[in-house]
Formats: structure tokens, sequence, C-alpha cells
């Protein structure tokens, strides 16, 4: 993580904060609002969330690099949300590519010309640091979860995993603290390319095994666009309480597994981006819970766009 230079803000002072998130399956651009009031407290409320399925990593995946026609349609969308900061007044950005960009070839290139062609600064962020930025935004849910009735952090144990379209990143953490954390080459998209090597899944399941066993009631913290959609979808079903039990996560699977992506779409108005992608996501969460002995997963609807704004907003004092 880079190191922050405190901002100092005056009472009473507003002002809109953006993330880019550019994923293997879809770029999402995040813009809230921030307010300081007279005690210097921040609150913030979001102004704006739009997502574009440039799916980057069918691509890459496929053929190691982004094609001239996603490259495109890639220049359009940051185009797009350039524009977009600007019509919105955000006082800062930041943009971060994840997956697909971090094995496409010529990933550095499209960078520069994205610079050069939408005035736009994307960098590309690595899984550590994805996993630390996606962990931070989800560690105040963490304690909260963890916590006694005394208000002290109870002996809680979390696997926290998050399911991208080009990597998993997974973080266990105990008494809220995080003891382990690891980006696995295992995405959603690899896995329809048949691009998941074999000894990388089998490597997440050892370490989950690994950093798990021995400890008793494990509760997975899930995150990305597909456990939000599985938790959503099985809501409609179930009496749900911000956490999806496996075995009903394990009944939606083998309904949406036995479908096509056209029946997905049909039966579940999913988004043709979303109905393929839905059943791999699944099938990483199940191997988690598997692994690891939990029973059900907790949903707080966090991503990175959102993890890209707290670290944002965590240098502004007032």
């Amino acid at each position: 993580m880079k190191d922050k230079e405190m901002i100092s803000v005056g009472f009473g002072e507003e002002f809109n904060l953006a993330a880019i998130d550019v994923g293997s399956n879809a770029a999402r651009l995040l813009i809230k609002h921030v307010e300081i009031d007279v005690d210097g407290n921040k609150s913030v409320s979001k102004l704006l969330f739009l997502r574009i399925p440039l799916r980057l990593g069918m691509d890459v995946f496929a053929d190691g690099k982004i094609s001239k026609e996603r490259q495109r349609e890639f220049l359009a969308a940051m185009k797009a949300y350039r524009q977009l900061m600007k019509v919105y007044n955000v006082r800062e950005y930041r943009a971060c590519a994840t997956s697909a960009m971090r094995d496409a070839s010529n990933g550095k290139s499209i960078i520069r010309r994205i610079r050069h062609k939408a005035g736009l600064n994307l960098e590309i962020i690595t899984g550590d640091e994805e996993s630390q930025i996606i962990f931070d935004n989800h560690f105040n849910y963490i304690v909260n979860a963890s916590q006694t009735a005394d208000g002290s952090v109870a002996d809680g144990n979390f696997l926290y995993v998050d399911v991208g379209g080009g990597s998993t990143e997974v973080s266990f953490i105990c008494g809220g603290e995080r003891i382990y954390s690891h980006s696995f080459n295992v995405g959603t998209i690899r896995l329809l390319k048949g691009k998941v090597r074999k000894k990388d899944f089998v490597e997440m399941k050892e370490e989950i095994t690994k950093v798990t066993s021995g400890r008793t009631g494990v509760r997975i913290i899930g995150s990305g666009g597909n456990i939000n959609k599985l938790y959503r979808l099985a809501s409609k079903k179930e009496h749900l309480d911000g956490a999806l039990p496996v075995g009903v996560l394990q009944k939606e699977y083998d309904v949406l597994s036995k479908m096509s992506v056209e029946e997905r779409m049909a039966e579940y108005g999913l988004k043709p981006d979303r109905a393929d992608v839905i059943v791999p996501a699944a099938e990483i969460f199940l191997q988690a819970a598997a692994n690891s002995g939990a029973t059900d997963i907790l949903v707080p609807n966090l991503g990175l766009a959102d993890g890209i704004i707290n670290d944002m907003l965590s240098k502004y004092t007032a």
C-alpha cells in the first residue's frame, strides 16, 4: 500500500471521491459524496455506481492479450468515466486494474494509451494489494461480527473469500486479526475458459484446509458481484438475514448448473455476463466452505471500489 500524505479539510466541507475498478469481467465506477460536520465527523453517501461488462478476461485468459476491439471498448469506457467524474466535480479518484490486466501481455501499452487518450491514470495493482484493499474495507464489518455483548472482540473465525473473474482473494481472520492472506489465480472467467491450472486450484483448497484446521465455527465472508446475486436469488425463496447458508447455496447451484446460460437469463433475469460466471463462482464458494467446514456465508455487499474510496478517505482529517 502507498504511504498516505494526510490532507486537512475544514469543518462543514463537502466533496466527492471516485474509484474505478477494472476487473476481469467488468469495469466499475463508484462516486461517493463526503460531508464533514462541525464536530469533524465524516458522513459518506453513494452518488453514482456504473458497471460496464468489458470482459477483459475473455481475451486475456484465452489469448494472453486484449484484442483491438476490446481495447476500443475499454478506451471508450474510460473516457466516459473520466467525463462523469468531471460532471460530478470529483476532487480525487483512484483507478485500479486487477487480474486480467496483470496477465495481459499488452497491459502496459494499454495503460499508456488510456493515459494519453482519456486523460485517466489507471494503475495495475498486485494481487496482494487488491486483497489488502478489500480486506481493509471489510475490517469494521468483521470486528462488529466478532463482538461480544460487552463490546470486546470474541475469538471469531472468519474466512474472507473474494471471487473475481481472474482471481480469488482469501484471508483468514481470528479475533479481529488477519493471520493469513493470499491471492490465487482461480477465477470465474479463468474457469469458463479452462485456464485454471490444476495446481492452482489444489493449492487454494489445501491452503484453506491448512489455515482453518483445528478452528471451530468458521464463517465465510463472501465478496464479489456473484455472491451478492446468489444471495438475492436465494432470498426470494428463503428467509435470509445477511447470511447465506451453504446448504441453500448448494440448492441454488444444483438448479443453476443444470440450466443453459440462456435459460438462466430467462428464468432469473440475469444479464449475459452474470449468467455464465455465476455457476463457477458458486463452485468456488462451495469448495471454500467444504475445505473450511463453514456452514454459512456472510454477504456484506462491499467491493474493491468501496475499499479504494475508504482508503482515500482515510487520508482526510478535519
